[in-house]
C-alpha cells in the first residue's frame, strides 16, 4: 500500500452495456495502490460491476478484483484481449459510430418495435432471462462477506414505487437480477420480504436510485463519494425523432433519482457552511464524479442493450482514460474537498 492511503465509496450507475464504461474505471483504479474502496452502492449494470469488484477483491486483492471485472465483461460479450485482438480492435469503427449504426439500423427497430408491443410474460414457461448464467456463477460467500468493502444493490419494488437496498446475506443472484430487469426485456423478479414473509416483485434499480447513494452516508464510512455516471446529466438540442425522443426519456427518468439525492446533498452542505447545522449532525459528503459525457452523447439507449465486443472494448478503454484524467487533476482532493460543484449544478 501507498503512504498516503485514500478511502472512499463508490456509486456505480446502471446503464446495460454502457457499464462496461465503469469496468475501464474500476480497472484504473485498481492501479492505485494509494485508493481504497470502503463501500460500493451499484444499480444494474453497476450492481454487477460490484459484486464482481468486491468477490474478486476478497479472494485476489487487486489483481483478483480485475480478473473478475474482466471475466464478467467477457461474460457479457468482451472478448479477451490479445495483441492479436488489440491490433484488430485498432480498425475497427469509434463508439460513437458503432452507436448511430445499431440506433438506427432494422434489427434495432424491429426489437424495439416488440419490446413496445409484446410482454416478456408472453413467453410463459419458456422465458428466461439471459442474465441469469452470469448472475449465478458469482461467488455469494464472498460477494455477501462482512470483509472487503461493503456492498449495496438497488432495485425498485414493483407494488409500492420504493426502492429495496441489499446487502450482506440479501444479495442473491435474484437480488442482482432484480437490480438489472428492465421490465419491457424482462419479467420482474420475485423475492421474499423477510419482515413479512411474502414475495415481492422487483424491476431495475435505475427508477429510484441510480445508484442510492445514502447507503453511503453510514457513520463508519469515508465523507467521499465517487460517481461513475454513464448516462449524460446534458444533451444539447431538443430531440425530435422517436429514437431521440425515446433515449432521452431513457436518461432523464435513470437520471432523476440521482439528482434529487444530491440535491439533498447540496442542501445538506449549505446549512452546514452557514450555521443552521452543527458539525457533526449531518455528514458533510464530499462528492467526485467521473463521467464521459461527450461520449455518451454518442451513444444511446439501444447501445445498452448492444454488447458487443468493439462497443465494449471502446467503453472500457474510455473510462480508463476518464479515470486518468479526474486521478491527475483531483487525487489530492480526494478526503480532503469535494470536486463536483453542487450549488452550481442546481443554480
Amino acid at each position: 500500500m501507498g503512504s498516503n492511503k485514500i478511502r472512499l465509496n463508490l456509486a456505480l450507475q446502471g446503464g446495460g452495456a454502457h457499464g462496461a464504461f465503469t469496468w475501464g474505471v474500476l480497472d484504473r483504479l485498481l492501479d492505485d495502490e494509494d485508493i481504497e474502496v470502503a463501500a460500493i452502492s451499484g444499480t444494474s449494470a453497476g450492481a454487477m460491476n460490484g459484486a464482481a469488484f468486491k468477490s474478486g477483491w476478497l479472494e485476489g486483492g487487486r489483481e483478483g478484483a480485475r480478473e473478475n471485472l474482466n471475466w464478467l465483461w467477457q461474460q457479457l460479450g468482451a472478448i479477451q484481449e490479445t495483441p492479436m485482438t488489440q491490433w484488430m480492435l485498432a480498425f475497427a469503427p469509434s463508439a460513437a459510430v458503432l452507436g448511430r449504426a445499431f440506433e438506427y439500423s432494422l434489427g434495432n427497430a424491429v426489437a424495439d418495435a416488440a419490446a413496445r408491443f409484446a410482454s416478456p410474460y408472453a413467453w410463459g414457461p419458456f422465458w428466461d432471462n439471459p442474465l441469469r448464467n452470469v448472475a449465478e456463477r458469482f461467488h455469494y460467500e464472498a460477494v455477501c462477506a462482512a470483509d472487503g468493502p461493503r456492498l449495496f444493490v438497488g432495485a425498485t419494488n414493483v407494488q409500492t414505487g420504493k426502492i429495496r437496498v441489499f446487502s450482506g446475506d440479501e444479495i442473491t443472484p435474484d437480488a442482482i437480477l432484480a437490480s438489472a430487469c428492465l421490465p419491457t426485456l424482462f419479467q420482474a423478479v420475485e423475492i421474499e420480504n423477510p419482515a413479512t414473509g411474502e414475495s415481492e416483485a422487483y424491476w431495475d434499480g435505475g427508477y429510484t436510485g441510480n445508484p442510492a447513494l445514502f447507503p453511503l452516508f453510514a457513520p463508519d464510512l469515508p465523507d467521499d463519494v465517487l460517481i461513475v455516471n454513464i448516462n449524460p446529466l446534458e444533451r444539447a438540442g431538443v430531440p425530435t425523432t422517436p429514437q431521440q425522443i425515446h433515449n432521452r426519456i431513457n436518461e432523464i427518468s435513470f437520471n432523476s433519482s440521482l439528482l434529487r439525492e444530491l440535491r439533498a446533498i447540496a442542501f445538506v452542505k449549505r446549512l452546514l457552511k452557514d450555521g443552521s447545522l452543527n458539525r457533526g449532525s449531518m455528514k458533510d459528503v464530499l462528492v467526485h464524479m467521473i463521467a464521459d459525457d461527450a461520449l455518451m452523447n454518442e451513444l444511446s439507449v439501444a447501445t445498452k442493450l448492444a454488447p458487443g465486443p468493439v462497443l465494449l472494448s471502446r467503453l472500457k478503454a474510455a473510462g480508463r482514460v476518464a479515470a486518468d484524467g479526474f486521478l491527475a487533476a483531483h487525487k489530492g482532493d480526494l478526503n480532503q474537498r469535494s470536486t463536483v460543484d453542487l450549488q452550481a449544478m442546481y443554480d
